[in-house]
């Protein structure tokens, strides 16, 4: 069972731990400080990975086109890149990131919004906050266009 390093570690613009966005799904396998659980699917379609054994800390890893393509967290133990985190307030997400576009409103739920910002290195890697109604951040992803944008991950 990967420790709780596993789980902290890592969260970049470009990645997650030991592993780059685009990889392919067996590199993250390989890559990855313990088990995976989670299914893949048949034609190269959207599934997620996750470690195993590990708390609400744990990412959640997409895989479309048998490629690593975004991870999803919902904790406040990992801060995003840059260090936003879980629980956080539009202002402070903007000091944070003066470079993010303007927080945008939420496909589904009323009262909340987007907050996108892209890499600071010029990387293809991309950022994104929801924040719920409360006004405040519920989770976060980084990941490729244009599955970063997907709003209801594999759904």
């Amino acid at each position: 069972m990967a420790g709780p390093a596993a789980t902290t570690a890592g969260a970049g613009w470009q990645g997650y731990g030991p592993v780059p966005l685009g990889s392919d799904a067996a590199q993250l396998h390989a890559s990855w400080p313990g088990e995976l659980q989670g299914d893949a699917v048949a034609d190269g379609g959207c599934y997620y990975l996750s470690p195993a054994g590990q708390d609400e800390a744990r990412p959640f890893f997409m895989i479309e086109g048998d490629r690593f393509v975004r991870y999803d967290l919902r904790s406040t133990a990992v801060p995003a890149p840059g260090g936003g985190t879980v629980g956080m307030e539009l202002a402070q997400l903007q000091a944070l990131y003066p470079h993010a576009g303007p927080p945008q409103p939420h496909k589904y739920v009323d009262g909340a919004r987007m907050l996108r910002v892209t890499a600071v290195d010029g990387g293809p890697g991309v950022l994104v906050f929801e924040l719920g109604a409360d006004g405040k951040v519920g989770a976060w992803r980084v990941g490729l266009p244009p599955q970063v944008d997907y709003v209801e991950g594999c759904g």
